[in-house]
């Protein structure tokens, strides 16, 4: 488990505005014993309502920001934003299940298929090198894990479904399983790319304009709509950090793991879909 040695807040320089810039400094016990090697993992709130972030801005940034950790010029950082509203097709999308109405949607590189972001949403893009070894599916159950915890904090009881990617609120009889927070990854050469998606207060209309994830069976949620209250992005923005920190934390210092080697030139994997 990380030991939390500071955190601090200031604005830094982003776009679309001077955002909300988070450092915790956290430490992880090295592979020798009892030394602690500190290790900074920002947050940087790049944009919340209402300076909502376009999205081919938002993935210039993702770009630019893996560079430089890939490069060993910055610390591992998680983006953390609102987005205008749109849609996504991952590699796996299929022609019948883009908008019915024929609005654009954006081809990205992740894994998946076809889903909606937007105004409501709060979206993370955890961009870190993984250590070796760690399996992709270990990372996902990381950010799995911490969206887990922080809808519990609300009294919702989120679920893994067996073939399902993300989060999801159970059926109870009357009503059918719906996803309440997607993951989707990308990994090239060691560094992560892309996150999740964890519907707070969004609208949940468009995605009747889709068949979202290329799931039929099944439904989409938010907490609010849980809840029959409004919860915010910036009402849940901490606690989705505290929790990424102690379960990220987890994953750096597991054992028999160490850095991944900035040259690395291994294969790019994607897994699940923000979807």
């Amino acid at each position: 488990m990380p030991t939390v040695l500071a955190r601090t807040a200031d604005s830094c320089r982003s776009y679309p505005q001077p955002a909300k810039h988070v450092t915790w400094l956290i430490a992880f016990p090295g592979v020798t014993g009892a030394t602690l090697t500190p290790m900074e993992l920002e947050f940087q709130r790049v944009g919340f309502a209402p300076d909502y972030v376009d999205y081919q801005d938002g993935w210039d940034l993702q770009r630019r920001v893996h560079t430089e950790v890939s490069a060993g010029t910055r610390p591992g950082t998680v983006l953390m934003l609102e987005h205008l509203a749109v849609y996504t097709a991952g590699r796996r999308t299929e022609a019948h299940e883009r908008p019915f109405d024929g609005t654009p949607v954006i081809n990205v590189d992740r894994g998946g298929k076809l889903t909606w972001h937007g105004p409501g949403q709060l979206v993370g893009y955890p961009i870190l090198r993984l250590p070796d070894p760690v399996l992709v599916v270990d990372y996902v159950a990381a950010l799995e894990d911490a969206l887990l915890t922080v809808l519990a904090d609300y009294g919702l009881h989120g679920e893994r479904v067996e073939g399902r990617s993300g989060v999801w609120i159970r059926g109870d009889g009357t009503r059918q399983d719906r996803k309440i927070a997607a993951v989707g990854i990308r990994i090239d050469h060691g560094v992560t790319m892309h996150g999740f998606a964890l519907n707070c207060s969004n609208d949940l209309n468009p995605y009747a304009q889709i068949i979202a994830c290329g799931i039929t069976d099944a439904g989409t949620t938010s907490i609010s709509e849980e809840l029959g209250a409004p919860v915010s992005p910036a009402d849940i923005a901490d606690r989705v950090e505290i929790e990424l920190l102690r379960t990220l934390g987890a994953l750096l210092n597991k054992p028999g793991a160490a850095p991944s080697s900035t040259a690395d030139t291994g294969a790019v994997r994607n897994e699940g879909a923000l979807k």
